[in-house]
């Protein structure tokens, strides 16, 4: 029996099911990503798509071992043209930064490398929502949407969903509640200028300075700072542990995906086209999004301190330098 055969094919695919989540880019976060979706039932097709036709089949066989453990659900590795349908088609794919290499070197290579694989998408699903997981995640969500010419509200960035999970958990842990209780967000760019919005963090309703009151405990600024640089900088700690990072993200993109396919409306932190947002326009960057079927429904006007809607401004700044570069009009 060939690796297809195991792996699953198109062709017993049925329509009536539950909706079919194509996945380009079968490394660790595409499929950690594919284990995370198969794990929580929201989808009956997965699909896996990579360079690496190989790679992408040992994925979709090894995850198809652990259906009987988990939900019926259809798991192939494809081919561009099997993203025909999807609701959601998830983006992971991308090189690594290399020693030596700058910044805006891989922003140029993974750029390079999205202009072969957006068309090949939207040539084949021109009505699906395009979600961004690939670094750096708010100049290539920008660079699918000019590629793909699709409508803003369908292309989406994973964007600081994560910096925003890390610091309600560190929040948690200072404080010692469920991290699910804490209220606060990270915006802005997912990388060195993002910002953390400390005038609207709240625990029960309370601002953390009144949370800290009615605890009996000090309120601590340089506690605060501590925790946002941790936040800013978990992912250079944990790639000098480990070489990379994936099951946080991985299990943001399995939220945001539920959000979309629930038709939820949602409010989550990730990065779409944002204009006239405190004078800032055509860039993308996150703010909190309610999401549904359609994508992004709306994106919300936080009323942040002067302080923070200036440090917005110079994340997008830096973000709009950086998409220049590019040449993408």
């Amino acid at each position: 029996m060939s690796a297809e055969s195991i792996a699953g094919t198109a062709e017993t695919v049925d329509p009536s099911r539950a909706p079919r989540v194509a996945i380009v880019g079968a490394g660790n976060v595409g499929a950690t990503f594919a284990y995370a979706l198969l794990l929580s039932g929201f989808a009956s097709e997965i699909v896996l798509i990579d360079a690496n036709r190989a790679k992408a089949e040992g994925e979709a066989m090894d995850l198809n071992h652990a259906v009987p453990f988990t939900h019926p659900t259809r798991v192939w590795a494809g081919d561009y043209s099997d993203c025909r349908g999807a609701a959601v088609t998830v983006l992971a794919a991308g090189a690594a930064q290399k020693p030596g290499e700058t910044r805006l070197d891989l922003i140029k290579k993974n750029a390079a490398i999205w202009r072969d694989i957006v068309p090949q998408v939207v040539e084949f699903n021109p009505e699906g929502i395009l979600l961004i997981a690939t670094n750096p995640v708010d100049v290539l969500t920008y660079a699918a949407w000019k590629l793909s010419r699709l409508p803003s509200a369908r292309v989406i960035g994973s964007g600081t969903s994560l910096d925003t999970s890390r610091f309600r958990y560190l929040l948690s842990q200072h404080f010692g509640v469920d991290a699910r209780s804490v209220h606060a967000y990270i915006i802005g760019e997912h990388g060195d200028s993002e910002v953390p919005v400390w005038s609207l963090a709240n625990i029960a309703g309370m601002r953390l300075a009144e949370f800290s009151k009615a605890q009996g405990i000090p309120y601590d600024p340089q506690a605060m700072e501590a925790i946002f640089v941790e936040t800013r900088d978990a992912a250079y700690r944990i790639i000098e542990r480990k070489g990379a990072t994936y099951y946080a993200v991985a299990a943001g993109l399995v939220r945001i995906t539920e959000a979309i396919l629930r038709n939820q409306s949602s409010v989550h932190s990730v990065s779409s086209l944002t204009e006239d947002y405190y004078g800032i326009r055509h860039v993308c960057f996150s703010l909190p999004t309610v999401l549904n079927r359609r994508g992004v429904q709306k994106v919300l006007r936080l009323e942040l301190h002067p302080d923070e809607a200036e440090k917005l401004r110079h994340s997008a700044g830096i973000l709009q330098s950086i998409v220049q570069t590019l040449a993408l009009e």
